[in-house]
């Protein structure tokens, strides 16, 4: 099959690589028929994530058809259309008794494309199947269900939950790309004050202010200035930091009231100053975290029912072949006006896989 393969910082190819198989019971293969590009992998390619090695296939976010499942899997089975979720459960450790999901001890968590091969290929092996993909219905489009994978329960769970978004809230996103959109439509569920955006690119304010931020800000042009006349000098009840970069969060910090909530969603790469001179006084709580995707069903059901906007977050299209030009679309969102991008495959009638007959 052909694949996305990390070949060193810097360096990606769409090659051929060895079709995978079943190699434990609960596994299921799974045809990719939609795939996109995660800013976690734009990390990766810069020599974030040294845990990622040459020769890895990359991505953690698919939609696909199942074409083989292990003996151990019992919620689907060949043919049904599935998204094949960003985290990996075991079921059976601590963590995922926990609902904890992205902290599995038992073989899960964030590994797909990370340190086992990943979804941005022709098939995937998906490890935990029962736990790890989740049956789609019709009414909802491949391109959209996508964003099911990783950006909607991220910027839920990281983001609004961590940051105990509360009605009447002053919410401040940081980075308006694919996560920080997604934290402006999921904040909007619990009817916050007002929701403010900062970025750097103007086509990403103007989606955030299409998808509900009541202001936004130029990371250039003073937000944390903006922020304080709009909360009488008081600071934001929850700041998000969607960036992943030591200024955008040192940024965060400096903008979030006393008692207030900072959340980090970003992928950092780099030591971030935690200033406690100023922040030891203020009662500020900051949190952390990798998705649990616990939250994924909940969102499938809103996504099904039309509650959940997911159109203008997909600006690009491109065949699954193309996936060279789409990360460089992506990887140039401030020239591109990218927010996020789409890859489908052909539909293939046919199936062979090593060691089982041809479907």
């Amino acid at each position: 099959m052909k694949a996305l393969v990390f070949q060193g910082p810097g360096r990606i190819a769409w090659q051929d690589v060895p079709d995978p198989a079943i190699e434990d019971p609960a596994d299921a293969i799974v045809r990719v028929d939609a795939v996109t590009i995660c800013g976690t992998d734009l990390h990766i390619l810069k020599g974030d994530v040294p845990e990622v090695t040459p020769g890895r296939v990359l991505g953690h976010e698919a939609v696909g058809t199942v074409v083989e499942a292990g003996g151990d899997v019992r919620t689907v089975r060949p043919g049904d259309r599935v998204l094949v979720s960003c985290i990996t459960a075991c079921g059976r450790c601590r963590f995922c008794r926990e609902s904890r999901y992205g902290q599995c001890r038992g073989g899960g968590g964030w590994i797909l494309g990370h340190i086992v091969d990943g979804t941005q290929a022709e098939y995937v092996r998906v490890p935990f199947a029962d736990l790890s993909v989740h049956p789609l219905p019709d009414s909802i489009d491949s391109a959209d269900a996508v964003l099911l994978a990783d950006i909607f329960p991220t910027s839920y769970e990281v983001g609004v939950l961590n940051g105990a978004v509360s009605p009447a809230d002053t919410v401040v996103v940081v980075g308006a790309g694919p996560i920080g959109l997604a934290a402006v439509i999921t904040a909007r569920l619990y009817s916050p004050g007002r929701i403010v955006a900062v970025d750097l690119a103007e086509s990403r304010l103007n989606a955030a202010r299409s998808l509900g931020a009541d202001a936004t800000v130029n990371a250039g042009e003073g937000p944390e200035q903006l922020v304080a006349d709009l909360t009488d000098g008081l600071g934001a009840d929850v700041v998000m930091e969607a960036v992943g970069v030591p200024e955008t969060f040192e940024m965060c910090t400096r903008m979030v009231r006393p008692g207030g909530r900072v959340a980090n969603i970003g992928v950092h790469g780099k030591p971030a100053v935690l200033h406690l001179e100023d922040l030891w006084i203020k009662d500020v709580t900051i949190t952390t975290g990798l998705v649990d995707t616990s939250s994924t069903p909940m969102l499938l059901r809103m996504m099904a029912a039309g509650r959940l906007p997911s159109a203008e977050l997909i600006t690009h299209r491109f065949e699954l072949g193309e996936m060279e030009e789409a990360y460089d679309v992506f990887g140039r969102a401030a020239e591109t006006g990218a927010i996020k991008v789409a890859l489908g495959g052909p539909q293939h009638t046919a199936v062979s896989l090593p060691d089982t007959p041809a479907a």
